[in-house]
């Protein structure tokens, strides 16, 4: 290996690391930082210590820091005994770390309560009480691949989060690399990608679904709830936590604040007659909160949303529909049978259109023509002509 000179320092663009002999490394980042690197093997393990940025730290001085390192484990000792010791946290401390530090931007419940159960479960009993930077490639995989195999989607959520830990240690100084990046794919055979659509009933049977609820021995909250968002192609969240606030029954509207929907940005729903004849249903079973479709079993509480999905289980479509699903019903329905812009039905759904420059131009959230789509899609549920395009004056006079 050529050593390094002053020229070939200042030559040096590359990304990577450039050895200088005996463990020193000056490593370039992709965006252009240096630092010197020495790479040694202590106790049997291979460790990486940082010695400093360039030209902070120049040549000679990186090489006699790692001479003395060198000539340390030589005699049996650590460079790093006792620096940092009580600071650098283990890996179950640094991943509640992470955890308190994520869980506020986390809108899924779910999801926060288990990014740290699998990790506690999978990861914390091999690696959970070693240091973060005592952590190497092959702890990983002691991790990873007992359940790599078995239970791939899984083992996916767990080197994802212990590679965000090992990220957050890596900007806080405590490692110089991360263990669990692209340096063990080799080691894991590849996993076949995998699409999971929610089940969906096809378009031409939501009606016959939503008589079937209709008819069904389910509270009359979920009834109503499950009839009112699928006329408004809403999520389940949105509509189990409609609050009478947010309706508008004079400009048939119903406005969604930013902070309750998953893109953040205030949405507005068009109301079919049908939707708010279902309002003025659902005022029947106030509960004195300001919720529309409160739990019949928890006063002041939204439903849960297994309380819809029992309901589709009691009439045994469980298991070819879930309720997001009619989202999609909705969507394969307009696109096939109307003649709406792919801007209106996606829309309609809450979804960005077009790139950031589009969306920029996008003055628009046309709300006019998406009421027109929904009207049909209620009369289309309703079964009255297929759903023909009716006004809504037309129909709220009616």
């Amino acid at each position: 290996m050529a050593r390094l000179t002053a020229a070939r320092l200042r030559a040096l663009k590359a990304p990577g690391m450039h050895g200088d002999g005996g463990g020193l490394y000056l490593r370039i980042s992709p965006a252009g930082a240096r630092s010197w690197i020495q790479r040694v093997t202590v106790a049997g393990r291979r460790r990486d210590f940082g010695l400093g940025r360039f030209p902070d730290v120049g040549l000679a001085q990186a090489r006699d820091a790692a001479a003395r390192n060198r000539a340390l484990i030589a005699q049996g000792g650590d460079p790093l005994a006792g620096k940092r010791r009580d600071a650098v946290p283990t890996f179950a401390e640094a991943a509640r770390r992470v955890f308190e530090a994520n869980r506020p931007r986390w809108r899924n419940g779910k999801h926060a309560a288990t990014w740290l159960q699998s990790l506690e479960r999978h990861a914390f009993p091999t690696i959970g009480n070693m240091p973060v930077d005592r952590i190497g490639q092959a702890d990983l995989l002691r991790v990873l691949t007992p359940i790599w195999g078995t239970r791939p989607e899984t083992a996916r959520r767990v080197r994802q989060r212990t590679r965000s830990i090992l990220k957050w240690a890596m900007a806080h100084g405590f490692v110089t690399h991360n263990a669990a990046g692209e340096a063990i794919d080799g080691a894991l055979p590849p996993m076949p990608k995998v699409k999971n659509h929610l089940r969906a009933l096809p378009y031409g049977e939501v009606g016959a679904l939503v008589e079937a609820v209709g008819a069904s021995g389910a509270s009359i909250a979920a009834k109503l709830c499950i009839e009112f968002l699928i006329l408004t192609a809403a999520r389940s969240g949105e509509a189990r936590g409609a609050v009478w606030t947010e309706i508008d029954p004079d400009s048939a509207t119903w406005t969604v604040p930013a902070e309750r929907m998953k893109a953040h940005a205030c949405h507005r729903v068009p109301l079919s007659t049908r939707a708010l004849a279902i309002l003025d249903e659902a005022r029947a079973i106030a509960d004195g909160s300001d919720l529309v479709f409160p739990s019949p079993l928890h006063p002041g509480k939204p439903m849960s949303d297994m309380t819809l999905t029992t309901v589709l289980r009691r009439l045994g479509v469980a298991d070819r529909a879930t309720v997001h699903g009619f989202r999609s019903a909705f969507r394969d329905w307009s696109a096939e049978n109307t003649h709406a812009p792919h801007a209106v039905m996606e829309l309609s759904l809450a979804h960005a259109v077009g790139n950031a420059v589009e969306a920029a131009y996008a003055r628009s959230d046309l709300f006019s023509k998406r009421r027109a789509l929904l009207d049909q899609w209620a009369g289309y549920i309703a079964g009255d002509g297929g759903g023909k395009v009716v006004s809504i004056a037309a129909r709220r006079g009616g």
